[in-house]
């Protein structure tokens, strides 16, 4: 149908080092690309102003981080202002002394602060140290509403948790971003658990895109950092979990996809799982675990 309203999202995909202005140029290079493409919603990927430092615990990265607004956001402010796009901005927020975030901001197309999201999800996992570095986010799920587009912006574990992707959902949002930093342990012996575990990382986002009839773009980051290989494949699903792109999982990228909102009207109905809730089943949801009685 030739009126259905289509948004285009651009994925910036890239390579990181310890050169934090470097990183900083690279992804503006990255959000200049997008737009001259076409790109009306570009989201970056996981802390890309850094390498993923929580491959170990040294205080000496808090120095990375900033706060929110700040001299990053208004960069970008300006940037979405000059170039009329909505920018999606994963960033290390130093909330106060001894209180650090994990938070993504989002800038209108007329270069308006939105707001931003704070890491619900901290992990604890052989190189991924998270836990050291950040606070879960206590502000809630979040939906922005931007010129072109209701987005929810979750930030890489959060991708894992159906719960998480429900309630942005059940907000309004129309698509669902996700910036990621994530990859195979370069130590790891067995390349088909790589594979397995790429493909689970896959299957659970195209899930949350089939479950809430909405689109997701989760961006990643490639390249070789401190025993870990990013497996880039940045992806953008259409509202019933289908992939309507997947970038390198070794090179640099930056892609344009289109999506098409009115796809959930369709899905939503034809496969009715909001009719179908059982909301006054699902108390049990809240707790812990069930303890056999």
């Amino acid at each position: 149908m030739k009126d259905q309203k289509q948004v285009s999202v651009g994925l910036v995909q890239h390579r990181c080092n310890k050169d934090v202005q470097h990183n900083l140029d690279k992804a503006v290079q990255g959000i200049r690309a997008a737009a001259g493409k076409g790109a009306q919603i570009i989201c970056l990927q996981e802390l890309f102003q850094s390498i993923y430092f929580c491959f170990e615990e040294s205080p000496e990265y808090f120095q990375l981080a900033e706060k929110i607004p700040g001299q990053t956001t208004e960069l970008f402010q300006a940037l979405s202002k000059e170039l009329g796009v909505v920018i999606i901005a994963s960033l290390f927020e130093k909330r106060t002394e001894g209180l650090y975030h994990n938070t993504t901001v989002v800038n209108d197309a007329d270069g308006s602060y939105l707001g931003k999201y704070r890491k619900h999800h901290i992990p604890d996992d052989p190189g991924y140290s998270e836990k050291f570095y950040f606070t879960p986010g206590d502000g809630g799920y979040k939906v922005f509403n931007t010129r072109f587009a209701n987005i929810g912006v979750l930030i890489c574990w959060d991708q894992w948790f159906p719960e998480a992707a429900r309630i942005t959902a059940l907000q309004g949002a129309e698509l669902l971003f996700y910036p990621t930093a994530i990859g195979w342990d370069m130590n790891e012996a067995y390349e088909s658990l790589n594979e397995e575990q790429f493909r689970a990382w896959q299957t659970i986002q195209q899930s949350h895109s089939i479950a809430n009839g909405i689109p997701v773009i989760s961006v990643n980051r490639t390249g070789e950092e401190n025993n870990q290989r990013f497996w880039g494949s940045s992806f953008v699903t259409n509202g019933f979990g289908h992939i309507l792109h997947q970038c390198s999982s070794e090179k640099e990228e930056t892609a344009v996809v289109k999506v098409t909102l009115e796809d959930t009207v369709y899905y939503r109905t034809t496969w009715p799982f909001f009719r179908d809730r059982r909301v006054d089943t699902y108390k049990p949801i809240t707790k812990r675990f069930i303890d056999p009685e």
